[in-house]
């Protein structure tokens, strides 16, 4: 009898010591793929030509893929990949992968992956595809992953209502050389845990600063570098977003619009985005950069540089 203890404590060690090796294993190799991979991602955005940046962005997207493939990936941060994000759901069911490519100044391009929690530490990833420069209307619909609205997510905020969970995106997209944008999109995901890019969760009244309602996410468009800031202030339990006005008095010229020193904002309230006009408890640092302001609320750092190439 003691020599079957003896038998049954050393099959637990043995396999304990397995348990512990793979996962080590994965991450040596995570940290050799991710090595290879820092270049590409700097590449993506400071690379002096369009060619070059599309050459880094298509190498960076098949060892990407690589690297998530390594068993027990999901909890690898790759933290030195600081132009690509990569924040994780609040229940850490999920995270997304986000960043953007650059053709000419008047271009830009989103790319991005969900990557799902599995037990077993296999990969279940879903590729986002930017649907943004086939579309007149991008506030129009619910869309897939495959007519995703693309933007690089800074911060997800996590609600529920009536038992069911509801992550809110907060974006940027660089959109064109006079004119910035920042989307707040509801993702939630069907029966088959497919992805479900927004909906009818934002009440507010018309003006002529914000997408017409009805609105399947919200946007604002804004002068080029004019740092308007738009986040999840969690002391509030809000989204504030900084209030425009034209410097031509124009407000449908878009790149004209700056922040004016005020902000607006909206609370979860049963089920939707409730709009809140006036803020006054909100961080005045409207300059920050949206990522490093996201960096200073999360552990998951991500950078984007300022440089820009040349195509």
């Amino acid at each position: 009898m003691r020599r079957f203890y003896i038998s049954v404590i050393s099959c637990f060690f043995l396999l304990s010591l397995q348990a512990q090796r793979k996962p080590s294993a994965s991450v040596q190799l995570l940290k050799e793929l991710e090595e290879n991979m820092r270049n590409y991602a700097n590449d993506i955005v400071n690379a002096s030509e369009t060619a070059g940046r599309a050459m880094a962005d298509s190498f960076f997207t098949r060892s990407l893929v690589k690297a998530l493939q390594v068993p027990y990936s999901f909890s690898y941060p790759f933290d030195s990949l600081k132009t690509i994000s990569r924040l994780y759901a609040p229940d850490s069911s999920f995270r997304i992968i986000t960043w953007q490519i650059m053709k000419d100044f008047s271009y830009y391009r989103q790319k991005g992956a969900i990557q799902f929690h599995t037990k077993d530490g296999s990969l279940k990833l879903i590729p986002l595809y930017d649907n943004s420069a086939f579309t007149d209307n991008p506030v129009d619909s619910v869309r897939s992953n495959k007519q995703w609205i693309g933007a690089v997510y800074y911060n997800i905020v996590h609600k529920t209502f009536n038992n069911k969970n509801y992550y809110t995106l907060i974006g940027y997209d660089e959109n064109d050389a006079r004119s910035t944008k920042k989307w707040i999109e509801v993702l939630t995901f069907d029966e088959n845990n497919q992805p479900q890019f927004g909906g009818r969760y934002f009440n507010y009244p018309n003006d002529d600063l914000k997408p017409a309602q009805p609105a399947y996410r919200f946007c604002v468009e804004f002068k080029k570098d004019a740092n308007a800031k738009m986040n999840y202030d969690p002391d509030l339990d809000m989204i504030t977003f900084a209030h425009l006005v034209s410097e031509v008095g124009d407000n449908s010229a878009k790149y004209t619009l700056i922040p004016m020193g005020t902000f607006e904002g909206f609370r979860w309230m049963n089920g939707k985005w409730a709009y809140v006009p006036v803020i006054k408890e909100v961080d005045p640092r409207s300059n920050l950069n949206p990522t490093r302001e996201a960096a200073e609320q999360r552990n998951n750092k991500f950078l984007v540089p300022t440089k820009k190439g040349k195509g």
